[in-house]
């Protein structure tokens, strides 16, 4: 029978806490990132201007059809140069960093712009009438009537797509990536203790998503009032 043996976890936290670090980093860039270039796919894709909303058709369903770890590798291994000389990074930047970033903020903003399309068109239509009868302009009624009521109601699924990318984070790994999932392997690996790092990292996950969970039902019982 296999003998579990705990002991290594304990003096193993520094280094788990850096590879947290870097998964909040990569979780909460993405989030930010694919909200605001999610809001403007969604913008287009409502856009009265055909070719705007056939481009932004275009981008969520191919995003939509691709597997993440596969748009992971895509930037990892074809695009690194392009970024360096794009993003003018210096040479000491880990460019599996600002790929992981960059892929998934493009990916998740495929999934965010179908939410916020989504809030927009709940809000009734005699919101936007309003605000034209008050001569604002197509952006004006959007950017001061419309996305702020329709922020409010899809905030719970905003975050719950939030919690969906901090755990697809661990994909990192076929990049090299030391993430949090990465990092505890290879301390698993190293001290002989796989088993125990690896039901160690998915308690982490499972606390974390368990207590962000239990955030968004808070929110979502207070918008419901």
């Amino acid at each position: 029978m296999y003998q579990f043996n705990w002991s290594g976890i304990s003096s193993s936290l520094p280094t788990l806490a850096q590879g947290m670090l870097i998964t909040v980093q990569i979780t909460v860039a993405a989030v930010i990132v694919g909200i605001i270039w999610g809001t403007m796919l969604a913008l287009l894709r409502l856009s009265p201007i055909k070719p705007l909303a056939w481009f932004a058709k275009c981008y969520v369903t191919i995003f939509r059809s691709i597997p993440l770890v596969m748009v992971l590798l895509w930037f990892f291994l074809l695009v690194p140069q392009l970024l360096k000389s794009l993003l003018d990074l210096p040479p000491d930047v880990d460019i599996r960093f600002v790929s992981a970033i960059i892929a998934f903020s493009l990916f998740e903003a495929a999934y965010y712009s179908e939410i916020i399309r989504a809030g927009i068109q709940s809000v009734p239509r005699g919101q936007v009438y309003a605000a034209n009868a008050l001569g604002m302009t197509y952006m004006q009624s959007m950017r001061l009537v419309v996305l702020p009521q329709a922020f409010r109601a899809m905030v719970p699924l905003l975050l719950t797509q939030g919690i969906v990318l901090f755990q697809d984070t661990a994909l990192v790994y076929v990049i090299g990536l030391a993430d949090f999932f990465r990092t505890a392997t290879n301390i698993g690996e190293r001290d002989g203790q796989l088993v125990e790092m690896v039901l160690f990292a998915g308690a982490c996950y499972f606390v974390i998503c368990l207590f962000a969970s239990n955030l968004v039902r808070r929110f979502q019982k207070r918008y419901s009032r």
